[in-house]
């Protein structure tokens, strides 16, 4: 089964946002004040699968030439590469849009910390600072080798 990559313009938060996002443990996201229809903040993309059911999210707020990325993916599609494509495609907007870096903030109250952390380090992505994560290049192609 395929996914397949949407740009949310403009973003609200919606009954699919509240499902996967919302009803992530305490800790790993703060959206608790969020309402159906408010507008978010940043850019949004949202991942289906070839059924045209919601199997994520991914978003991106990109200053001053960095990108922090957020990726959140149902938990029914947990270990099945959702998170892989989502993350691939925000490396993709990223280096469209000349980010240098893209990173990601695993906060110390996530209750799976280890695992995502473990997870984004396999992905690329370096220990920079007390939860943060960083992925040197935002292209999509990997470094030369004389990088």
């Amino acid at each position: 089964m395929g996914f397949h990559w949407y740009e949310e313009v403009p973003p609200r938060w919606d009954h699919a946002k509240a499902r996967i996002i919302g009803g992530a443990p305490p800790g790993v996201f703060d959206f608790a004040s969020t309402a159906a229809g408010d507008l978010l903040p940043g850019q949004w993309w949202r991942a289906e699968d070839d059924d045209r059911r919601v199997v994520g999210y991914g978003w991106m707020d990109c200053n001053w030439g960095d990108g922090e990325i957020l990726i959140a993916v149902d938990p029914d599609r947990h270990g099945r590469g959702a998170g892989t494509f989502i993350l691939d495609q925000l490396r993709r907007e990223a280096a469209q849009r000349g980010v240098n870096y893209i990173y990601n903030i695993v906060p110390e109250r996530h209750p799976d910390a280890d695992r995502v952390e473990s997870w984004l380090t396999s992905h690329g992505f370096e220990r920079h600072g007390e939860g943060r994560l960083l992925r040197v290049r935002a292209s999509v192609t990997p470094p030369k080798a004389d990088d």
